[in-house]
């Protein structure tokens, strides 16, 4: 489980965020969203240990160790195979070689990249290098995944494909997941609860929304759910009428 308690964060003499909470229980997927500046990232950096909070408190079970981060860009080392940078993070961990490259090349399989084991990353497409960062991270075997809009740089079908297989595994693995995305569709898609930030500095949590759409879920059956119009309309409204700005309706 993963709590996030009034949490203060800022790089100068304002704060970006202001006693932001946030919770994410066990196998559940929750997603954070908010306009431009409100500090979305910020708060992925201090739950990973990356920014230190001005006050507040991060509670993390299992401890950093438990943790997965999965960044906008697939932070692949070009001079490693794609085998090679799934084994890093084992070897990191001091798995044996031939372990972790064994390892490596099972998640590679799972995730539909066998053959592809000895490519280079420029060797790689973009869904396919960011299939191998999702291996990276999963070979392991983290109880709370970070996710700061993994997919965006994709196209489109290649997006809702990736995302649709990493659905189906953190269903099945009942992993916890928090998804820092400005896509209000992908958030009410995947996720168990919605948190929206106000507009920054000093953005506060501004509406919790819990999503009732039952699991498991097929991305497109979701968006034909009786619930999910109703909600995205207002997650819309909410984020617009906090920015201040006239109100523009969701293409539903």
């Amino acid at each position: 489980m993963l709590r996030v308690l009034d949490l203060v964060l800022g790089y100068s003499y304002e704060p970006v965020v202001e006693k932001v909470s946030l919770e994410v229980s066990n196998g559940k997927f929750v997603s954070l969203v908010g306009p431009s500046g409100s500090g979305k990232t910020s708060v992925l950096r201090a739950i990973n240990g990356l920014l230190t909070p001005r006050s507040g408190r991060v509670e993390v079970d299992g401890g950093q160790e438990s943790l997965g981060f999965l960044f906008q860009d697939d932070a692949l080392l070009p001079w490693r195979t794609a085998r090679e940078n799934v084994a890093l993070g084992l070897r990191i961990r001091k798995m044996s070689k031939s372990t972790a490259l064994a390892e490596a090349d099972a998640w590679l399989n799972r995730l539909g990249l066998e053959g592809f084991g000895s490519r280079y990353p420029h060797e790689l497409s973009g869904g396919q290098r960011k299939r191998v960062a999702i291996a990276q991270i999963l070979a392991l075997k983290p109880k709370l995944l970070l996710m700061d809009e993994p997919f965006a740089s994709l196209d489109a079908i290649v997006r809702t494909r990736i995302t649709q297989e990493l659905l189906n595994w953190v269903e099945r693995e009942h992993l916890s997941v928090l998804l820092v995305t400005h896509d209000l569709e992908e958030a009410i898609t995947v996720s168990d609860t919605v948190y929206l930030l106000s507009q920054g500095p000093r953005a506060r949590v501004q509406t919790t929304y819990e999503v009732s759409i039952p699991r498991p879920r097929d991305i497109f059956a979701c968006r034909r759910h009786p619930s999910f119009a109703p909600l995205l309309e207002r997650l819309w409204k909410d984020m617009s009428d906090g920015m201040g700005a006239p109100r523009v309706e969701a293409a539903i």
